[in-house]
C-alpha cells in the first residue's frame, strides 16, 4: 500500500513505524512542512500505561523514549500562603513521566528512518490531490488540519472554545514532583502546573480566568513584562529560576484558550484523520500524546484486520471513538473543575488536593464540595471495611471453616459461601 502521511507528529510518524512493523513492503512517506528539529512545545507527559502499550507495541522506540524520560511517582500541591500538600502516587494520582517533545520527535524519527520510512520536511501538503498517487492519505496535521478543513462538512467538525487562558512556558527550575501551585491575587486565582521532562528543563503551563489575566494587566503587557510578572507571583515555586517562552511565537508569552476539536465522521473516501486532527483532550489531563499514539495503533490493527480499505477505515472510526469516549469525558469535566476553581480553592488544603485528583469525576459538579469530600472518605472506610471482612472470610474457609454468625447475622440456608467478595 502506498501511503502518504500529513503532518510530522507523533501520531504520524508513530503510525508509519507500526505499519512498516506490520509490512514492511508498505511505501510510506511522512511530510512535515516545518524544517527538520523545529518544533513547538516544551515536554510532554504520559502514564505508566502508555508506557506498558508501547513496549508491546514497538519495543525498541519503547525503550528509547524510557531512557531519555524524566520519571516521577510525588504530587505536590502549593497553596499561596496557606499549606503544601504532597503524595506519592495513589488510586487518584498515577505514576507519571515526562520527555521533551523535541527528543521524542526525534527518537520517533530516527525509528521510522531506520524501517524504510521516507519523510520530506519543509514540504506543506494543503489538499489531498496533492496526493493523487496515495492509497491511504492519514491527516496527522493537528487541530488546524487543512485537509480536515477541506471536507469539514463531511467530518462534522466542532470546535468548543474554553473560558481560561493559559500560557505554555517552559523554566530551568527541575521539577522533582509534578506540582501545582494556586496563587491569590488581587484579581482572583492564578496556577501554574510544573513537570520535568529533561535533566535541566520543565513545562509550566499558567492558568487563569479572564478575568485574573486582565485585571493583572496581562492581556496588554508585553513578553518580558508578562514573564517578570509570572515569576514574581510564583517565586517560591520557581527558587529563583526564570520562566521561558518559546522562541518562535510572536508573542512568547502566548495566551490561548484552549480549544476542544471533536469530530462526527474520522474518514471520507481514503483520507482518515489521527490525532488532533481528529480530536484535542485539554491539557490538564496529560493524554494527548498518549491519545494520538493510540490512534495510531487503532488504525494500523484495522487495515490489517480488513480486506477492503473503506470497511477498514470504518472499524476504525467505530472502534477507535468508542475507546477514547471517556477521556474526552474526562478532560471536560477536568478542564470545568479549574474553570470553577473559586468552588473549590476555600476547601482545608487536604481536601482541595483530594478533590484536584477527583476532577475528572461527573458528579463532582453536581454535589457540594465538603459534601462529596465526606462521601468520599465513607466510602473508603466502608471499603476497607469490606475487604477486611472478606479477607476474614478467605482466611477461615481456607483452615476449613466457616465464621460463626455474629449476634446480628443470622444463619441463611443456602447462602454460597463466596458472597463476601470485593
Amino acid at each position: 500500500m502506498k501511503i502518504a502521511c500529513v503532518g510530522g507528529g507523533p501520531a504520524s510518524l508513530y503510525f508509519s513505524i507500526l505499519m512498516k512493523r506490520v509490512d514492511p513492503s508498505h511505501d510510506i512517506t511522512v511530510h512535515e512542512r516545518n524544517p527538520a528539529g523545529s518544533t513547538y512545545g516544551w515536554g510532554v507527559t504520559y502514564w505508566d500505561e502508555l508506557l506498558n502499550y508501547l513496549h508491546g507495541a514497538d519495543p525498541e522506540s519503547a525503550r528509547t523514549i524510557e531512557e531519555n524520560s524524566v520519571h516521577w511517582d510525588r504530587w505536590e500541591m502549593h497553596v499561596h500562603d496557606r499549606a503544601t500538600v504532597a503524595t506519592v502516587t495513589g488510586e487518584d494520582w498515577g505514576e507519571g513521566f515526562g520527555i521533551g517533545r523535541h527528543q521524542l520527535l526525534d527518537i520517533l524519527t530516527e525509528r521510522a528512518r531506520s524501517l524504510g520510512v521516507h519523510i520530506e520536511f519543509e514540504h506543506k501538503i494543503t489538499d489531498k490531490e496533492e496526493l493523487a498517487g496515495a492509497d491511504l492519505v492519514v491527516a496527522g496535521d493537528g487541530v488546524n488540519s487543512l485537509l480536515r478543513q477541506r471536507h469539514i462538512d463531511h467530518f462534522g467538525s466542532e470546535i468548543t472554545v474554553g473560558r481560561n487562558v493559559y500560557a505554555w512556558l517552559g523554566t530551568t527550575k527541575v521539577f522533582r514532583s509534578f506540582t501545582f501551585t494556586f496563587v491569590e491575587t488581587a484579581h482572583g486565582w492564578i496556577w501554574c502546573y510544573g513537570y520535568g521532562f529533561s535533566k535541566d528543563h520543565s513545562t509550566c503551563v499558567i492558568e487563569c480566568s479572564p478575568t485574573t489575566w486582565k485585571g493583572l494587566g496581562l492581556h496588554e503587557a508585553n513578553e518580558a513584562d508578562s514573564l517578570a510578572l509570572l515569576e514574581k507571583l510564583f517565586a517560591d515555586t520557581l527558587d529563583g529560576h526564570p520562566l521561558i517562552a518559546q522562541a518562535h511565537t510572536e508573542d512568547g508569552a502566548h495566551w490561548l484558550n484552549f480549544r476542544t476539536l471533536t469530530n462526527r465522521k474520522w474518514y471520507h473516501d481514503n483520507l482518515v484523520l489521527l490525532g488532533d486532527a481528529a480530536h484535542t483532550t485539554h491539557y490538564s489531563i496529560g493524554a494527548g500524546t498518549a491519545l494520538a499514539l493510540e490512534d495510531a495503533a487503532y488504525l494500523v490493527n484495522a487495515l490489517h484486520a480488513e480486506t477492503q480499505l473503506q470497511t477498514a477505515l470504518a472499524r476504525y472510526d467505530r472502534e477507535r471513538q468508542a475507546a477514547i469516549r471517556l477521556s474526552l469525558r474526562a478532560a471536560r469535566y477536568s478542564a470545568r473543575w479549574y474553570e470553577n476553581l473559586p468552588r473549590y480553592v476555600g476547601l482545608p488544603p487536604e481536601q482541595l488536593f483530594e478533590l484536584l485528583g477527583q476532577r475528572r469525576s461527573p458528579l463532582l459538579p453536581h454535589v457540594p464540595p465538603r459534601l462529596y469530600y465526606r462521601l468520599g472518605q465513607a466510602a473508603d472506610q466502608l471499603y476497607y471495611l469490606l475487604d477486611q471482612a472478606a479477607e476474614r472470610f478467605r482466611s477461615l474457609r481456607n483452615r476449613g471453616r466457616r465464621p460463626d454468625p455474629g449476634p446480628h447475622e443470622p444463619n441463611t440456608p443456602g447462602q454460597p459461601d463466596d458472597m463476601i467478595t470485593h
